[in-house]
This record gives structure tokens, C-alpha cells and sequence, in this order.
């Protein structure tokens, strides 16, 4: 029985590696990483749209900075007192944005009324577009289609199988 659920739990791992394949890395700041005198606001602009499963990493200096999560009043306010997450350790920091919403960020160690402050508006992931309809994109797509299900076929025969000589 054991077997049995290894394989099912690779077999969901595959699955949640495929639909995380889509999620992007943005280093909040890009070179210029979490620090004061950064307009986060055009670095938002530039970057945009975030979306579910995408991740943030911040990058500060060890004992300098930190990354406050905090609601909309925290941001507006400048004020970390009620923090949603708050994170000091190291030097950097990963965070990923795990629901549709908007997100806070701020520096509690004073930065923050020199603009260090971030606000990000995570979207759904749309679906992907379909390629351009033409009777060579409809085989190709046939054919990957055709090799998708193949593929699902083997691994549900597999986990079968592999079920079945337990």
C-alpha cells in the first residue's frame, strides 16, 4: 500500500511542477534591490502584471533592512506594528504572492517614508492563448494533443500496474 501511495504522490508532484512551470521571479528593485531611495512604484509599472504563483525576492543589507508584510492602512501609514509577516534574517528574501489580491510591503526600520514601500496587485493566470488557427497548427496541435493523452494513458497504466503487483 505504501507503493501505491509514492506513486500517486509523485504522480500529484508531477502535476503541481507542471502547473507551477508558469510562475515568473522578480527581484523586487531589480539591481537595485530593496533599499532606500528606489521608486517601487515605477519598478511595479515596469514589471506588471504579477500573478498568482509568481515570487518576489527581496535583497537588502544584513541588519539595514526587512520586509514587513501589512495591510493597505500599514502601507499608507508607513506603519508595521501589525504586521501580516515580517522577515529580518539574511540578506534576502523570497516571498510568493499565493492568492489573487493586493499585497503590502514595507521597511519598518524608517525607510519606508523615503519611499521604501511596495504595493502589488497579483491577477489570476489567464488561460493560455490558442495558437493561430491554420490546418499545419491544427496537426501540430492534434499531435500534441495526441501525445499528451499517450503520456496520461502510461503513467494511469503505470500507476496501474504498478497498484496491481503490490
Amino acid at each position: 500500500m505504501a507503493r501505491s501511495q509514492q506513486l500517486y504522490l509523485f504522480l500529484f508532484v508531477v502535476f503541481v511542477s507542471l502547473q507551477l512551470a508558469s510562475a515568473d521571479r522578480f527581484t523586487v528593485g531589480d539591481r537595485q534591490g530593496w533599499n532606500p531611495n528606489v521608486n517601487y512604484t515605477v519598478w511595479v509599472e515596469k514589471h506588471k502584471p504579477f500573478h498568482v504563483g509568481d515570487w518576489l525576492v527581496f535583497y537588502y543589507q544584513s541588519g539595514m533592512a526587512d520586509v514587513v508584510q501589512v495591510d493597505e492602512a500599514g502601507y499608507n501609514k508607513c506603519d508595521a506594528s501589525n504586521p501580516i509577516s515580517n522577515y529580518s534574517k539574511g540578506r534576502n528574501y523570497a516571498f510568493q504572492l499565493n492568492h489573487t489580491g493586493r499585497y503590502y510591503f514595507v521597511c519598518s526600520r524608517g525607510y519606508c517614508y523615503g519611499g521604501m514601500r511596495l504595493a502589488i496587485l497579483a491577477e489570476r493566470l489567464p488561460p493560455p492563448s490558442p495558437p493561430p488557427s491554420s490546418h499545419r497548427n491544427s496537426a501540430a496541435r492534434c499531435r500534441l494533443s495526441s501525445a499528451l493523452l499517450a503520456l496520461a494513458v502510461s503513467l494511469l497504466s503505470a500507476a496501474a500496474l504498478f497498484h496491481f503487483h503490490l
